[in-house]
């Protein structure tokens, strides 16, 4: 459910339904109010005039008892139910009003439902008793609630989580309430509190779901070693849980020791093929173990297979995480986008003039010269192999050349193609498979317009985000469109065959045409169409590879800038002959420190300063 902002125009409209609640109340139309308040709830939960109101409402019923009938629970609205836990408060109805409350919470915590005045009642804790509160924490941690809790949840649980620990306080021995409050304290970030309550469960009635949760206790605050000697003993003693076999072997990749970790995920899918945790984390901890695509297409393909195991893409963004293009658009390494870097931090330059060695990427040259358009760039030579020449004939060509300077060989895209890659483009994603589906909105673009996004990416939207990318990081929003428009050419006529495809034709042209940053977002989009199409699968990492090893000739004698990318993409493909792995594993190793391969520095003489 989607709310407006409580202090912008989520409150204007609350106040409008409390002020039409009013007008109802006085022709004593209560159920009409009713309605109104509960609107008003839940586009401002911390509006006192809407608990003011309610009152009056409890009034006019004969007192908030039967003021509840105004608020049935067939089928409820988030703020019929917020509504109805007050008047329960009100009626001294505690564990209802508390229940209802932890129903609220669970599907919004970051919102200030907590914050009525009631759940700080100091009576609370006593008249609650262990039992109700434990079935309420238990309803709100067991929602998928974050761990950490991100800010704005952890400050708009405070009332609630204050009220547990009172609980607590008065039942120091009830193993139920002790566990599910460990869980609680942990989000919180309260380590030693989490693993105090913990092991006092233990202490007081040892329990399976207590062990669990002292050992994701230990976990968080840092004591692995201590969690995994925990849940392996409860596994020695009680086998069946095999989403605990699936946190100790994970827990073990974690810790560097994937190969320890790998035989109890195993165990728990032998014993359940279909379990939804198991196959996608042996696939991660085989990931970590030799960091090869095969086991990322293999995720891809639980994904698809099996759409409900969330896990599946939990895992994938964790193998994703901090790698460039799987998890954000790689960053640009030519010697004209640090001279453009420069003029940036400027602030003001306009003007100037530099040298290059050799040619550099298209793109990279036209996003300077549209950032700077009075600068001049000389190329003291073309070095072989020419970067400006494409590898292979090729019928798509994106840019022409003059000389050394290049020029768009495609018209631009139609403004309304270029709003479109503008809303969807971004910079990051989960993983790959997130940014393939999100890139399916630019599907009904036509060829022309989306090779037209290649050659002219867009600008940022004239937003603050958009506005802080052009000033100070204009070739990464240039990356991320094209990116994505690489990304909707694998979406592009998905009715025709793979082999004979237009995607296929348009994505190969561009991947062994004229050097470019378009070589590295077509090898992106190839790595997709090999983890999302099992049919194109083999035929998309050869061509990706065979782009690679192309690059890795032409850096013997010449530098080429998108052979990290290239190296990177190749090793995000399936099953790749190992030599081929190895060796995109060696030129990235070697890339910091490759003499004849480091990019050409420019000589910069001057930028004049506007002003």
């Amino acid at each position: 459910m989607t709310h407006a902002d409580e202090h912008g125009d989520g409150r204007l409209a609350a106040e409008g339904e409390v002020a039409l609640a009013r007008l109802a109340l006085a022709d004593l139309e209560l159920a009409h109010a009713a309605g109104h308040l509960a609107n008003a709830a839940a586009l401002d939960p911390a509006l006192p005039e809407v608990h003011e109101a309610l009152a009056e409402l409890a009034v006019r019923a004969g007192g908030p008892a039967a003021a509840l009938d105004c608020f049935p629970l067939e089928q409820p609205t988030i703020g019929e139910v917020g509504c109805r836990a007050s008047l329960a408060a009100a009626a001294g109805r505690w564990e209802e009003a508390v229940g209802l409350l932890s129903h609220v919470l669970r599907e919004e915590p970051d919102r200030p439902w907590a914050s009525v005045a009631w759940l700080g009642h100091p009576e609370l804790p006593a008249r609650l008793g262990p039992e109700p509160a434990l079935r309420a924490i238990a309803r709100v941690v067991g929602g998928g609630l974050p761990d950490p809790l991100p800010a704005a949840a952890a400050e708009q649980l405070r009332p609630f989580y204050d009220l547990i620990r009172a609980c607590v306080a008065r039942s120091p021995t009830h193993p139920g309430l002790l566990t599910m409050a460990s869980g609680l304290a942990r989000r919180y970030g309260d380590h030693d509190t989490a693993v105090g309550w913990a092991r006092a469960s233990l202490a007081t009635a040892p329990s399976h779901s207590g062990a669990v949760m002292l050992g994701f206790a230990l976990r968080s605050a840092g004591r692995p070693e201590e969690a995994l000697a925990v849940w392996e003993r409860e596994l020695a003693r009680d086998p069946s849980d095999l989403s605990l076999h699936v946190d100790v072997g994970e827990l073990y990749a974690t810790l560097g020791r994937p190969a320890e970790g790998l035989p109890w995920i195993e165990r728990a899918l032998a014993a359940d093929p279909d379990h939804p945790q198991a196959a996608p984390a042996l696939h991660g901890v085989r990931f970590t173990l030799d960091e090869d695509g095969t086991h990322l297409a293999a995720l891809a393909d639980h994904l698809r297979e099996h759409p409900d195991h969330g896990y599946a893409s939990t895992v994938l963004a964790r193998c994703s995480e901090g790698r460039p293009w799987l998890r954000h658009v790689g960053s640009a390494s030519e010697a004209i986008i640090g001279v453009l870097h420069q003029v940036l931090e400027q602030q003001g330059a306009v003007g100037g003039a530099c040298t290059l060695s050799a040619p550099e990427p298209p793109s990279a040259l036209a996003l300077f010269h549209a950032t700077v358009p009075d600068a001049r760039v000389t190329v003291l030579g073309v070095p072989e192999p020419d970067l400006r020449e494409p590898l292979r004939p090729v019928g798509v060509r994106l840019w022409r050349y003059e000389g050394t300077e290049a020029r768009p060989a495609v018209a631009p895209p139609s403004a309304e193609a270029a709003e479109l890659l503008r809303s969807v483009a971004d910079l990051s994603w989960p993983h790959l498979l997130a940014a393939y589906d999100h890139a399916v909105a630019l599907s009904s673009l036509s060829l022309d317009d989306l090779l037209g996004c290649l050659a002219h990416p867009p600008a940022p939207a004239e937003d603050e985000t958009g506005r802080r990318l052009a000033a100070r990081w204009p070739d990464l929003w240039a990356r991320a469109g094209q990116s994505f428009a690489c990304l909707a050419l694998t979406h592009h006529r998905t009715d025709q065959p793979w082999a004979g495809s237009d995607r296929r034709r348009v994505l190969a042209d561009l991947l062994f045409g004229p050097e470019d940053w378009v070589t590295e977002t077509a090898a992106l989009a190839l790595v997709a169409v090999a983890w999302t199409d099992p049919d194109a699968r083999r035929d998309a990492a050869d061509l990706v590879a065979r782009r690679m090893l192309d690059a890795v000739r032409a850096g013997r004698t010449r530098t080429v800038t998108v052979l990290d990318s290239l190296c990177r993409l190749t090793l995000a493909m399936p099953g790749l002959a190992p030599e081929i792995t190895a060796l995109a594993r060696r030129e990235l190793a070697a890339t910091a420190d490759r003499t004849p391969g480091a990019p050409a520095r420019p000589k910069r003489r001057w930028f004049r300063r506007r002003g």
